[in-house]
């Protein structure tokens, strides 16, 4: 091989023969060639190894290439061809040559680099084409190629590919290979093989091959997976094991479950491990020490460790204005944030967006924006939680308009809908869905949420969707939609916030079968850690579905009650106008050393309003400021106002009004319009009116009870004023309508209602009834027809009400002696109210009925409302 080189004066002969440029490629070559002829001293592997060094381009790789080639020498330096391509970017030349080579250690090092390199690019896929053409040309693998494959196998997720992989370990032996085994762990934890990924670790165990990145690789599964509680145990096992030491990165892996857990003493317990250890000067650690803290609720241990760090990251800032954010310390999360300003801390998304999160929480929607807009005039780029934040906050201020430039942002900036990565865009398009839910574009809601394929929904899909219906008056499309997603129930359970939002949709249209339904369904999937919610939502659900009974059972058979717990049940003995018993669970609260708050004194006085219990109102409002340093808001002067006009005691309620500290609103001149339309004060109601007048108050309800006082004094002429004033002012009023609960479920009705299969069975039976109820005494109320007609024809349109027709067809399909229940969007009107009081007498059943007021239990000839509503 050496007398090619010692032929002076001999030309080498190229396969292709370039024109050399001075300096250029071939010139660099032929001079390297040459000289070896003049220096036959010095030793052909160290000038070809000089040669391929010295190449810094593609073109001069593939010269010397040609040169080896020419030269004879090509086979001894392949390898160093296949770096220097790679070197360059040539991988395509590299396999070439690989390909034509005989196994060996040296080309066996060329597939992991190649290997190595494609990983490192993260082209995963190629790097399992190349594995497997190294294996079809019967190069073994070895201990250096396995962990590379295994993490494209992890990356990709591809579980397939990598449990043939583990195949392939354990024919060539490699399966007691400690780097090799913890590779398989972290690329069953990746692929979600869970189960799979302790197997390998226990047979690890087993042969007494685990070091500390074993431990730290099963500790990381757990935590992926999201079983923190496992996570914690096995941290636990690994520190009593004499010959593991944890390190940095077993806190950083275990420390974020206790915080998922909320266990403060495990995290407290490791904290102190940490000092013990030496670890805690480590910036990760603290970081992670803070980070759980902060999700445990012990804001003052994550500052203490915050002050205490001698070396502070942009993480530990972000950690503590999270932290303070997520426990509901905005001010002092903004506090720091302006620090990091002032200090010139370089601030990233994460700061960004957990400082427009914590004003979104807040319902700061617009305060959010700013900050939003703040970031991207620093040039940092929104990330989705950002944008799932904004989007939030845009929704608790109802700024559609917002909202709308935030969807185009997404469009542009986020997301593919490629679902490749199904993750990240649906977290952007499930807050889309909520913010147009909630700012009542629940159509353009629903289209999102139809775009979406079933099997890329998840549950917070299906709960923004359901609890966006359930409180904005969409409640049958609600329950409907629940109803959808229980019938997908093998694949998708609702969490506790769709359940949630279910209830609240029965408890809008007193669905009190569904209701129950879904409480047998709570009580079968046993939702024991988050109960306490769900119970709440079930006594309000009873309540206002008129089982006040069953809401009571509910409250008695809580284990654990808070202050929501206690107002619920308030508030349910006054809908249904159960004063006295309100008062003793009033005095039961405070027993069980709850102190009574500003919406405790509110469902108070509307108590004692629904009962006829004005003394007791008087005071309560009396005591709120003396006893309990509780000051009155609007709403509670409306309260006192609606309680006194009620009573008929106008001079007290004026006298509360001008003496009010705050500047009387619409709903405190409504409270005192109504009053005066039950009592029929035409002079004091004309007043309110006119207040509201000034006010620009277009509600329907006003005009309403303002028209219901001329028509109940004969005043026909003002009667059509005010419907003339509401049709030029574009106010529509809302039809009378009642809905009733049937076998075959829910039938709703409006005045007149002919639309019923049954209507003619329906109107029938009410003819009847009415016959039978004049024969004991029925006399119709014609003053609650107010329309200026003879008294025959007020007759006749009094029999029309909804509720008279619910009933007369809830008495049709109910069984004898099964409640009744019935609900009206309005109040009911007073001779539907003295009719169906007649009626109870002469049937089995018990009438249930829920109008915009209250409840009214019609039973045997009389009302749970004694006549005062």
């Amino acid at each position: 091989m050496l007398r090619s080189f010692s032929r002076a004066n001999t030309q080498p002969k190229f396969l292709f023969q370039p024109k050399p440029r001075p300096g250029g490629a071939a010139a660099l070559t032929v001079s390297f060639f040459s000289s070896t002829v003049a220096r036959d001293q010095i030793s052909l592997t160290t000038i070809t190894t000089a040669l391929l060094q010295k190449c810094s381009s593609l073109a001069q790789a593939k010269l010397i290439h040609q040169q080896l080639l020419v030269q004879g020498l090509y086979s001894d330096f392949t390898t160093r061809l296949v770096c220097a391509y790679l070197t360059h970017d040539a991988p395509s030349y590299s396999i070439s040559i690989l390909e034509r080579l005989t196994p060996s250690t040296s080309v066996l090092f060329c597939w992991n680099t190649l290997i190595r390199r494609s990983l490192g690019l993260g082209f995963c896929r190629e790097v399992l084409s190349l594995f497997r053409r190294m294996l079809s040309l019967r190069c073994a693998p070895d201990h250096y190629t396995f962990p590379f494959v295994l993490k494209a196998c992890g990356v990709l997720p591809s579980f397939r590919s990598g449990s043939a992989v583990h195949g392939v370990i354990s024919t060539v032996g490699l399966d007691s290979n400690v780097f090799v085994c913890n590779a398989l762990v972290a690329m069953y934890s990746r692929c979600g093989e869970l189960d799979d990924a302790r197997q390998v670790f226990e047979e690890m165990r087993d042969r007494g091959i685990c070091d500390i990145v074993s431990w730290n690789s099963i500790v990381a599964a757990y935590m992926q997976s999201r079983d923190a509680k496992n996570a914690v145990e096995l941290f636990r096992r690994m520190a009593s094991d004499l010959e593991i030491r944890p390190d940095v990165v077993s806190l950083v892996n275990v420390l974020p479950a206790c915080g998922s857990l909320g266990t403060s003493l495990h995290g407290m317990q490791l904290h102190g491990f940490a000092v013990r250890r030496g670890l805690f000067e480590d910036v990760f650690v603290g970081n992670a020490l803070m980070d759980m803290y902060a999700k445990c609720g012990m804001i003052e241990q994550a500052n203490m460790v915050f002050e205490r760090m001698k070396v502070k990251d942009v993480v530990s800032w972000n950690a503590m204005v999270t932290g303070y954010s997520q426990v509901g310390r905005f001010e002092e999360a903004l506090s720091l944030f302006e620090k990091m300003r002032e200090e010139k801390i370089e601030l990233d998304v994460v700061t960004w967006s957990a400082v427009i999160s914590g004003y979104a929480q807040k319902d700061h929607g617009y305060e959010a924006l700013g900050v939003f807009r703040q970031m991207q005039l620093c040039g940092s780029k929104p990330n989705v939680v950002t944008l799932v934040s904004v989007l939030s906050g845009c929704a608790s201020v109802a700024a559609l308009i917002q909202g709308k430039e935030i969807h185009g942002y997404a469009i542009k900036s986020v997301l593919n809908y490629d679902w490749n990565d199904p993750g990240e865009d649906l977290m952007v398009i499930n807050g889309l869905i909520d913010m147009y839910a909630k700012c009542k574009s629940t159509n353009v809601a629903r289209f999102m949420f139809d775009s979406i394929a079933p099997s890329n929904r998840n549950v917070v899909t299906w709960t923004v969707m359901i609890g966006g219906y359930a409180q904005h008056g969409e409640a049958n499309d609600a329950l409907k939609l629940f109803s959808e997603m229980l019938q997908d129930g093998k694949s998708m359970k609702p969490n506790t916030f769709t359940i949630c939002c279910a209830l609240m949709a029965c408890a809008h249209l007193a669905a009190l079968r569904f209701g129950k339904q879904i409480h047998a369904y709570i009580l079968r999937n046993r939702y024991e850690s988050v109960m306490l919610f769900m119970e709440n939502c079930l006594i309000d659900m009873y309540s206002k579905s008129g089982d006040i009974h069953a809401a009571r059972v509910v409250f008695d058979n809580m284990q654990h009650r808070n202050s929501v717990s206690w107002t619920s049940l308030l508030t349910g003995y006054g809908m249904h106008g159960y004063g006295e018993e309100a008062i003793k669970v009033l005095d039961d609260m405070r027993a069980a050393g709850f102190v009574p708050d500003g919406i405790t004194f509110l469902v108070l006085l509307y108590v004692c309003s629904h009962s006829g219990m004005v003394d007791e109102g008087i005071r309560f409002f009396e005591s709120m400021h003396t006893e309990y340093d509780v000051v009155p808001g609007l709403e509670h002067y409306a309260c006192m106002v609606d309680l006194l006009g009620r009573a008929g005691r106008f001079d007290q309620a004026l006298k509360l009004i001008h003496d009010m500290p705050l500047e009387p609103t619409a709903i405190v001149w409504i409270a005192l319009l109504s009053g005066c339309r039950i009592h029929g004060n035409v002079e004091l109601g004309e007043y309110a009116a006119a207040k509201l007048q000034e006010l620009g108050s277009e509600n329907d309800g006003s005009y309403t009870l303002l028209s219901n006082i001329y028509a109940n004094a004969r005043r026909w002429r003002d009667v059509a004023r005010v419907r003339s004033l509401m049709k030029y002012s574009g106010v529509k009023k809302r039809p009378g309508c009642s809905w009733v609960q049937g076998k075959k479920g829910t039938a709703t009705f409006y005045v007149g209602d002919r639309s019923h299969p049954q209507f003619e069975q329906i109107y029938e039976l009410l003819a009847d009834l009415i016959q039978r109820i004049k024969a004991i005494g029925y006399v119709p109320e014609t003053n609650c027809a107010l329309h200026d007609v003879d008294e025959e024809e007020k007759g006749d349109l009094l029999s029309e009400h909804s509720e008279k027709l619910a009933l007369a067809y809830g008495i049709l399909v109910s069984t004898p002696g099964a409640p009744i229940h019935i609900t009206k969007n309005l109040r009911v009107c007073g001779d539907c109210h003295n009719a169906i009081t007649y009626i109870s007498m002469i049937i089995d059943n018990e009438i249930i009925l829920r109008d915009s007021s209250r409840f009214h239990h019609f039973k045997n000839g009389s009302c749970s409302c004694g006549g005062y509503w």
